[in-house]
């Protein structure tokens, strides 16, 4: 499967340059003002601007490593949480800001033809992922730090699982009525595995911090909490620290000789919150 970035869902992504909206021409995407964007061969659309060359995404490794783990089906509680919780219409647009491979946004989509996905990531090696996740989703590089290359209120569900947020482009781009889910770890996340394997730890502030992030655009109008205890060989170990932000500062000979270590199943708790967001009164209204 192949994303097939149709014009309707080129119709809601707007120029990086001008901000105007991009229309579909052949193979590439244009605005009023000319600037252009070819689709990649590997199926995604690359809307970057020139001064965010050279931010560092998840890297080929990183990508492969978690499309191995997610494909085992241990994270499937968080998926299956962000399906319960997406109260989707039949022809609802949903927008996943840090998609990676688009396995969140995927399953969200459901079995509705009519539902459409755009998955948004800065790494240009999970976008050719997420091309490949489901034709109803269009795959597009963006720096999520950044404006944010979709038109006002185009979004009836924003999907975050364990991303950057960028509060006011994420309240710019999400429809009045629409919502925003939050995945975010606690500190029991993956904790067997921290101290023995060296990983970074999860923020006990984390929660705080998130509030903090979103103050003034949204407000939480829910939180639940998935916890559920992992049953992982040596493998599904060293696939899951692999994707994480820890394999950049791990000595990769190390950790395989601390894995190797690790009794065989692995319970690893799976500990997550999910926290439902609207937009406050005070955002403004779309165009």
């Amino acid at each position: 499967m192949t994303s097939s970035l149709d014009g309707d869902l080129v119709a809601v992504l707007r120029c990086p340059v001008c901000a105007d909206r991009l229309a579909l021409d052949d193979r590439t995407a244009r605005c009023p003002r000319g600037h252009a964007y070819d689709l990649a061969k590997q199926g995604y659309l690359n809307l970057l601007p020139s001064a965010s060359n050279g931010i560092e995404g998840d890297s080929a490794a990183m990508v492969g490593a978690r499309t191995v783990f997610l494909g085992t089906g241990h994270y499937g509680p968080i998926r299956d949480a962000l399906i319960l919780q997406a109260g989707l219409g039949e022809d609802d647009l949903v927008v996943e800001v840090g998609a990676g491979t688009a396995y969140y946004l995927s399953g969200v989509l459901g079995l509705s033809p009519h539902r459409r996905g755009i998955a948004l990531d800065v790494s240009k090696y999970a976008a050719r992922r997420a091309a490949r996740a489901d034709p109803r989703i269009a795959s597009v590089v963006c720096d999520a730090w950044r404006e944010l290359p979709l038109m006002d209120g185009a979004a009836n569900l924003l999907l975050n699982v364990f991303a950057p947020r960028n509060a006011a482009e994420m309240a710019r781009v999400l429809a009045p009525d629409g919502r925003l889910l939050v995945v975010t770890p606690n500190q029991q996340h993956l904790g067997e595995l921290v101290e023995v394997l060296g990983m970074v730890s999860v923020d006990e502030q984390k929660e705080r911090r998130l509030e903090e992030s979103l103050a003034g655009e949204f407000e939480r109008v829910g939180t639940e909490l998935v916890e559920e205890t992992m049953r992982l060989d040596r493998s599904a170990v060293e696939q899951l620290v692999l994707m994480t932000p820890s394999a950049r500062h791990l000595d990769y000979r190390e950790l395989l000789q601390r894995i190797g270590v690790l009794p065989e199943p692995m319970l690893v708790t799976l500990s997550v919150n999910l926290s439902t967001w609207s937009r406050t009164s005070s955002t403004p209204q779309s165009a």
